[in-house]
Formats: C-alpha cells, sequence, structure tokens
C-alpha cells in the first residue's frame, strides 16, 4: 500500500511538471508575424520597416494588455506552418476564420469583417456570372480562401492564374496577362485603386461573403496557446472600447470595417 502511494505520488508530480507549462503560461512578450505584402493592411516600408492596419492593431492589442512584442515577416503560404512550427506566436495578418484553418489552429475574437470582389478594367463589360465568367483568366493571391473560392465556385469555368502576393497580381492585371483580379475589396480600394498604377481599374460585380470562406478576420494561435488567446480578445476589447480601434481604423480607411 505504501509503496503504491509514493508511486502514485510520483506520478501526479510528474504530471503536473508536463502539463503545467501547456495550461498556462505567464506570457511577456509576444512574436507576432504578419505578410508584409497587403497594403494597407500589412506592407514594408522603403526602409524595411512593418506598417498598415494590421501591425498598427497588433501594437495596440500588446499594449493594452502589457504584452512586450516582436513583429516578424513571413511569406502568406508559408505562415501557418511558421506558427505550428513554433516561429512566432501569433498571426495578425488578414486572415479570415474558416473551418479548413481552424482544424490546424485556434483564432480570437474577429478584429475586422472581410469579403471578396472582383477587379476589372474600366470600360470593359464584364457579367460577374458564371455565363459571363466562362473562359475569363482570374489571377488571385496563391493558398488564399480567395482562391479556395475560384476553384471552387467556378474551376471548371475560368482559367486560375495564383500569384505569392497581391501585388503580383495586380501587376498581372494592369499588364494584361489575366482578365480579372479577386481579391478582397477594402485592400484593393484603399490601396491599388488609389495608386496611379490602378486608375484604370475599379471593383465590379457583387461582394461575396460565404462564411464558408469569407468573414471574421481575427488572430491565428497554436491550439495549445488558449492563454494567449484569451489575453488578445482582451486586448482586443479594451482597444474596442477606449477609442484605440476608431483612431487606427480612420487612419487607414473611411469606413468602419469592424462590421456587426
Amino acid at each position: 500500500m505504501k509503496k503504491w502511494t509514493v508511486l502514485t505520488v510520483l506520478f501526479v508530480v510528474a504530471m503536473a511538471f508536463f502539463a503545467g507549462p501547456a495550461i498556462a503560461k505567464d506570457w511577456k512578450k509576444v512574436r507576432i508575424a504578419t505578410e508584409g505584402a497587403y497594403p494597407p493592411f500589412n506592407a514594408i516600408d522603403k526602409n524595411g520597416k512593418l506598417w498598415g492596419f494590421d501591425v498598427d492593431i497588433a501594437k495596440a492589442i500588446c499594449k493594452a494588455v502589457g504584452l512586450q512584442y516582436k513583429l516578424v515577416a513571413q511569406d502568406w503560404d508559408g505562415i501557418i506552418p511558421g506558427l505550428l512550427a513554433k516561429k512566432y506566436d501569433c498571426i495578425v495578418a488578414s486572415m479570415g476564420r474558416t473551418k479548413d484553418r481552424e482544424k490546424k489552429v485556434a483564432f480570437t475574437d474577429k478584429y475586422y469583417t472581410a469579403g471578396a470582389k472582383f477587379i476589372a478594367r474600366k470600360g470593359e463589360k464584364v457579367e460577374i456570372s458564371k455565363k459571363g465568367l466562362k473562359g475569363k483568366t482570374v489571377g488571385v493571391q496563391r493558398a488564399t480562401v480567395y482562391e479556395k473560392f475560384l476553384r471552387e465556385k467556378y474551376g471548371n469555368l475560368i482559367k486560375i492564374k495564383v500569384y505569392p502576393t497581391q501585388d503580383e497580381a495586380n501587376l498581372d492585371l494592369v499588364n494584361g496577362r489575366v482578365d480579372l483580379g479577386f481579391a478582397e475589396p477594402i485592400s484593393l480600394s484603399e490601396g491599388f485603386l488609389k495608386q496611379d498604377i490602378g486608375k484604370d481599374f475599379h471593383l465590379v460585380g457583387p461582394m461575396f461573403s460565404d462564411p464558408k470562406y469569407f468573414g471574421d478576420v481575427c488572430i491565428a494561435v497554436r491550439k495549445q496557446d488558449n492563454d494567449l488567446r484569451e489575453l488578445l480578445n482582451k486586448g482586443i476589447k479594451k482597444i474596442r472600447a477606449d477609442g484605440t480601434y476608431k483612431r487606427i481604423n480612420d487612419k487607414y480607411f473611411q469606413f468602419d470595417i469592424y462590421g456587426d
């Protein structure tokens, strides 16, 4: 009986030792990944510094909950694998919460709402329908919900050309290598369409907001880091309540992108 009691105690102590860090962690500093190629949400300036709505929101959240932070630029198609490999602790990069992504990572509450639209050259008649899109070549950023949507909804009707970044997709649209672009309309209207290179283009057709693909944009964390997720949620609520969110929103956009 005595031997069994000792073994039991040792087992409980060992389990507590190994399980402790997974149950709770005293977060003092967080490494934050963003793409750096999706203006005005995230981009890199001529001095190599990350800037944009995502970046400012991440900094504000950290300040609200007393977290030190380090920003990390990461290509989009490797951004979730990098999180799972513990190269950083969370992703603030305009990532939409989807069922497929929830199989791999956990998400905070939303920090804005997104959808998708087509973009075309002004003066060209484009009907956004299965009939109107048939035979068109559409440019889209690789490994995004926008690519997934196109493949599942129109993949048998259109030719899909994928790019590492949205800027590269936009450039091929300008150069006539694709007929249409497809992306998040806020970034297009506040970025590409306001630039000289995008002056001959405009958004066309309806806003696509199927929740299977689009909707809430959130911060991604590893599933085991629920304590970090809760801390970031606290930060989102704080900046929403104290006016910080609105100040950042108004710096980049002429309307509220948070949604209902």
